[in-house]
């Protein structure tokens, strides 16, 4: 995706318009809420792999005049996240090219670093959770947010939806991601020795005609695109059968009354010794 080197991986999900719309949904109130209460006004905050900046953007005011540095591998990610920090004038939104893994700052420079869906999509758990500890300050906040497949659903699921989300989990871990990286959070983040763990969850519900329009255009021009199908059916996590199963049934979901989509994911909110 990216001539930087590194030893992250390809991005699983690609930067589709698709995806971007869907990047695009998150926001500090809806995806940081966790975090909100911890910070205020004048502190240092890292966003590490923040994507677009949509969330970076509500983080940098809750903490203006404090400096947010958002960093991604992505340089046309960076560019959107200054033209969204742009948009919402916040001028103490600093964004970089760089990797989580080599993170161009400092020790002890930061007194919080968060991510949202950004550890599942890296291999070693352990050297990114190192490197964000370096940056901290003692006392330091980390903080992420991170999906649990398995517990997510699309819902009614005509017996076969299901199966798109098994399709999902076995491509991202082809890609030596954590699918449900989410639910193993805890256990990594005292596994890099950090303090006054404490751990929450919640769901992103997808259910107004708005919202189950924009699911139904996701699964049909992300999901079941044919990048993505080819995909799944070369690493052995899909058939064509299937995948033409799916979007017979993704058809009568978004005109069901009840169709709803849940993304669930595991919290974190833990200290540097």
């Amino acid at each position: 995706m990216t001539d930087l080197v590194s030893g992250t991986p390809d991005y699983t999900m690609g930067f589709s318009e698709e995806m971007l719309e869907s990047l695009r949904r998150y926001t500090a109130e809806a995806s940081a809420a966790y975090l909100l209460p911890n910070l205020r006004p004048g502190l240092r905050v890292l966003d590490f792999g923040c994507g677009p900046g949509t969330i970076s953007v509500g983080l940098a005011k809750a903490i203006d005049p404090g400096e947010l540095h958002g960093v991604d591998m992505e340089e046309s990610q960076i560019e959107l996240a200054r033209s969204v920090a742009q948009a919402w004038r916040q001028g103490n939104a600093i964004f970089h090219v760089g990797d989580v893994l080599d993170l161009p700052f400092e020790d002890g420079f930061f007194d919080v670093a968060h991510c949202h869906n950004v550890l599942m999509h890296i291999p070693d758990t352990g050297a990114v959770l190192a490197e964000v500890k370096r940056v901290l300050k003692p006392g330091g906040i980390v903080a992420c947010r991170e999906m649990i497949c398995a517990s997510s659903f699309t819902h009614p699921d005509y017996g076969v939806i299901r199966k798109a989300w098994d399709m999902f989990e076995d491509l991202l871990a082809a890609d030596d991601g954590h699918p449900q990286i989410g639910k193993d959070l805890k256990g990594h983040i005292v596994e890099a020795g950090f303090d006054n763990v404490q751990i929450t969850g919640s769901f992103d519900v997808y259910n107004s005609p708005r919202d189950v329009a924009f699911i139904y255009a996701f699964a049909n021009q992300w999901f079941l695109s044919p990048e993505i199908t080819e995909a799944a059916i070369k690493y052995g996590a899909s058939t064509q059968e299937l995948c033409d199963a799916i979007a017979v049934a993704y058809e009568r979901w978004k005109d069901h009354p009840g169709a709803l989509c849940g993304l669930a994911f595991g919290e974190v909110v833990a200290n540097k010794p």
